[in-house]
């Protein structure tokens, strides 16, 4: 659900002409009350945010805590597990395990807010990882059915299949040799297991999306969950990210292909975070570029998909996995003024925790279904992912700019 574009002033007001347009205004709904964005904070955890937020502003800091500090965890270097855990893992991780997210789950749970749990590790490689990677998420289904506050488990094929493996079929049609059959039907059997047990147990699945030159193998393996499990409701959901300038049509042609097949879609849209590396590649190997030519196409895509789901959201559920605020006014707006069920199932927000806390908290207090995507497990496990959080944060300097500010007006609010 990473998000390398924020909203701009043009597409603020842009939001505000539509609404206007389809004389729906903006949602009650104050984004800027700090008093009900940070409530679940502590003083002290409020201050440690913002000091926080203030060494990630600074790029030189940022690059230096994102390669020095990713070595030292792997290297295993004295002190260096410790900086991570009192710094970024302290903000963006619920836990080394999911006991220990507990805490934090029912903290959330007293706010309004759901948490969806991710078990951190990534870029596994071997037989014996993908069925670790199984076991982990059979076991955060598990969990998350005896838990009212946890509805999702997300899921990575990338950590039940060779990257290699996903490449390869996509570029061969899905024409299989015996031995990519073979890998091919080991990971079908462990994603199978995962959305089986979540669908008896009622707890829902999102697949991530992933580069898109192999996001084609694993939109098929999404929709072949869908049509096994998505039948009484919605189980799996598929990523969409819409800083890809196909997906909207995609994202049609899905619920079309489910409505034709009897079973409902799930969808979680994103705009994407693989701008950079899109480019390049489709620059260096010759083919056009997959992304959106600008950030207002990106925006238009996204806002659409939001109004594309609302439309079928009987027989389509969706997330809005977004930081993008005026995406979210959309979202809330037209729930609103459509006077659509704020806790329909199958109409949801969510951001990552650790981020955007005045979206999800007052989002929360207004009656919405808003969700903390919550990463756990080792800090060794989840470097990478916390390299990504920081240099995220530093390359969106608008956006984090706003939320310390944001930070920094709740502290002085309650020292006076």
């Amino acid at each position: 659900m990473n998000e390398r574009v924020g909203p701009v002033p043009e597409a603020v007001q842009n939001l505000q002409n539509q609404l206007n347009e389809a004389g729906l205004g903006l949602p009650e709904i104050d984004f800027d009350d700090t008093q009900k964005a940070f409530a679940h904070m502590s003083d002290r955890e409020l201050k440690n945010t913002v000091w926080l937020f203030k060494l990630m502003a600074n790029p030189n800091l940022t690059n230096t805590l994102s390669s020095v500090g990713l070595k030292a965890v792997q290297w295993g270097l004295p002190g260096a597990n410790w900086a991570v855990e009192n710094t970024l893992y302290r903000q963006f991780v619920g836990g080394k395990s999911l006991v220990s997210c507990i805490p934090t789950i029912e903290k959330f749970a007293e706010y309004g807010v759901m948490s969806l749990l991710d078990y951190g590790a990534e870029g596994k490689e071997s037989e014996e990882d993908y069925n670790t990677s199984q076991s982990q998420l059979l076991t955060a289904i598990e969990f998350a059915s005896k838990q009212p506050a946890v509805p999702v488990v997300t899921c990575k094929i990338t950590s039940l299949a060779r990257n290699g493996l996903l490449k390869e079929l996509q570029e061969a049609d899905f024409v299989f040799s015996d031995e990519l059959k073979r890998e091919y039907d080991g990971a079908i059997r462990r994603l199978d297991a995962i959305c089986s047990v979540a669908e008896k147990k009622s707890v829902k699945v999102f697949i991530d999306a992933e580069e898109s030159w192999y996001q084609d193998t694993i939109d098929r393996m999404a929709t072949l969950m869908m049509e096994r499990y998505n039948r009484n409701r919605v189980t799996v959901y598929n990523t969409f990210q819409l800083y890809r300038h196909d997906r909207l049509a995609f994202l049609m042609a899905s619920h079309e292909e489910a409505k034709s097949k009897g079973y409902m879609l799930g969808a979680k849209l994103v705009r994407g975070a693989y701008m950079e590396k899109e480019r390049e590649r489709a620059k260096e190997h010759g083919y056009p570029s997959p992304i959106q030519p600008n950030l207002a196409a990106t925006h238009d895509d996204f806002n659409a998909a939001l109004r594309f789901c609302l439309d079928h959201y009987e027989t389509l559920a969706s997330c809005n996995a977004s930081h993008n605020r005026a995406s979210v006014k959309l979202q809330a707006g037209l729930i609103a003024a459509r006077n659509l069920p704020r806790q329909h199932e199958h109409l949801n927000f969510c951001q990552l925790l650790g981020m955007s806390d005045n979206l999800t908290f007052n989002l929360a207090a207004a009656g919405y279904n808003v969700a903390k995507y919550m990463v756990y497990g080792p800090i060794r496990d989840v470097m990478p992912y916390l390299v990504r959080r920081a240099q995220e944060n530093k390359s969106i300097t608008g956006d984090t700019s706003r939320e310390l500010g944001m930070l920094q007006k709740e502290l002085k609010r309650r020292k006076n």
